[in-house]
């Protein structure tokens, strides 16, 4: 029977710890990796946290494995990883594939804007008219 979206929603959320920015902090400052999973256009849209790495939910299988040829050396199955996107949606799905993967300590801290509206450290959008 195929999965349903609200189905693969409920099992990611399951398996993958949700976490506020002051604890995704936290982590970071003991060693995590937060990856932002939007697609370019995003970043390029809306800015990134200035601390994230930035890995295309579309491209994550074959950054995240590190028996691919386009691994990531970022990406590390024994380091924690705490991941973001614009609602927390796709962050929650990415989590959910890197456990799948072997990644064992992987949170979801949600949207970019959490992370902004918390005053954390960002880089905003290029101004498209200064170009």
């Amino acid at each position: 029977m195929a999965l349903t979206l609200r189905q693969m929603m409920d099992g990611a959320n399951a398996q993958v710890e949700q976490v506020g920015v002051e604890r995704a902090q936290e982590l970071l400052s003991e060693g995590a990796l937060l990856l932002d999973v939007r697609d370019a256009p995003e970043l390029d849209a809306n800015g990134h946290a200035s601390v994230a790495h930035h890995v295309p939910r579309g491209m994550l299988e074959f950054r995240a494995d590190p028996q691919s040829a386009f691994h990531d050396p970022m990406m590390d199955p024994a380091r924690p990883v705490v991941l973001y996107c614009a609602s927390g949606a796709r962050a929650a799905l990415a989590g959910k594939l890197l456990k799948d993967m072997g990644y064992e300590q992987v949170y979801n801290m949600g949207g970019f804007n959490e992370w902004k509206e918390a005053g954390a450290p960002v880089v905003e959008p290029l101004d498209r008219g200064m170009m």
